[in-house]
């Protein structure tokens, strides 16, 4: 009997535990903890992608401007995609069409964030004036980085969890969600039945992920897209495994679930896309600006910013013909005449007046 309670103890304590609330109120207003970790997330991808994007030659400020559009076409499309490869609780029997909007419930699918969202920075990148293959390289670390903190939110709203385990880092959820899931997929789970931590798999994975990519880029200054490219090898390869120890409602494909099937044809793709790029441009691209943009951006500063060489030689030849005048006339006007440059009749800049912002 006692043996039987410190094993039933033991197996308690290494459990993980699914957290008991995941909305807090202020006032009216709701606060979420998978709205919470999608926030968090983008704001650490856009700090992670503005270092790198520095490093590359880029402008800080170019992150932000991207990111004004990516973001909002990237949870558009991540929306769309969930409800499309997971139909069921929207369209299916006793299904509720108006709950495919409710984003805050959680149901992000990558992919349609991914497709989406790179619409959204290409058309960035194009007001920008840069590289839209550059920029995918900078991101791609804080890129996974970011995935790994949203998936938090799954662990609060207790979704996205594996097949039954007896191994002691199992995940515990509440009674009610076990009912739920028994009821959508006919499975009859006991209470106290621990569970894959699937949101934790894919959380480390992704972690580890973005520092072999950062590795690599350092070791290899991989350019033009490669360093993308092996985000999505490398997410795709995880995700295969991760998503077959499931069991949630999906969309299935010959037996398989909908996003293994998406996760191997893409993933094969990003590794052709790896090789043939790589053989075209083994090395980094010169700077992050399209073709033909850099040079117009260096004409523009110019242009806006004052000629200090030629005021300097309208100074000089203003205080040599005054002091050629006043050695005519015999008066020694040498300090007047040797003041500082008249930049007002030089036609140069006033003390108060700047370099113009860049265009």
């Amino acid at each position: 009997m006692s043996v039987t309670l410190l094993a039933s103890a033991a197996s308690v304590q290494a459990a993980i535990p699914s957290p008991s609330q995941h909305t807090w109120y202020l006032g009216p207003v709701p606060v979420r903890a998978y709205a919470l970790a999608i926030l968090a997330g983008i704001a650490v991808a856009i700090w992670i992608t503005t270092k790198r994007w520095v490093a590359r030659g880029g402008d800080p400020d170019d992150v932000l401007d991207i990111a004004f559009w990516a973001v909002p076409f990237g949870i558009v499309g991540g929306r769309l995609y969930h409800v499309i490869s997971t139909p069921e609780p929207y369209w299916g029997e006793g299904g509720d069409p108006v709950r495919a909007l409710y984003v805050w419930e959680g149901g992000l699918g990558i992919w349609g964030a991914v497709a989406l969202g790179a619409v959204g920075a290409w058309i960035g990148c194009r007001r920008k004036g840069v590289r839209l293959s550059s920029f995918a390289d900078a991101l791609a670390p804080g890129l996974l980085v970011a995935q790994a903190v949203g998936r938090l939110g799954n662990w609060f709203n207790q979704e996205l969890f594996g097949a039954p385990t007896t191994l002691p880092w199992g995940l515990e959820v509440s009674p009610g969600v076990i009912e739920r899931l028994n009821a959508d997929t006919g499975t009859a789970f006991g209470a106290g039945t621990l569970f894959h931590p699937t949101f934790l798999y894919e959380l480390l994975w992704n972690l580890g992920a973005a520092a072999l990519l950062v590795w690599l880029d350092r070791r290899y200054r991989l350019g033009h897209g490669r360093v993308f490219w092996a985000y999505v090898a490398l997410y795709t390869l995880g995700r295969v495994w991760i998503e077959m120890l499931r069991i949630d409602t999906a969309e299935h494909v010959l037996g398989l679930r909908l996003n293994v099937w998406t996760s191997i044809v893409v993933g094969l793709g990003a590794l052709v896309a790896f090789v043939v790029i790589g053989r075209r441009h083994p090395e980094r691209e010169d700077g992050v600006e399209l073709p033909g943009r850099s040079r117009d951006r260096q004409d523009t500063e110019q242009a806006t910013e004052p000629d200090t060489e030629s005021d300097t030689e309208l100074d000089t030849m203003s205080t040599a013909h005054a002091g050629a005048a006043a050695g005519a006339s015999g008066r020694d006007d040498g300090r007047d005449s040797g003041g500082g440059p008249h930049r007002a009749d030089a036609g140069g800049p006033g003390p108060d007046q700047g370099p113009a912002d860049r265009a």
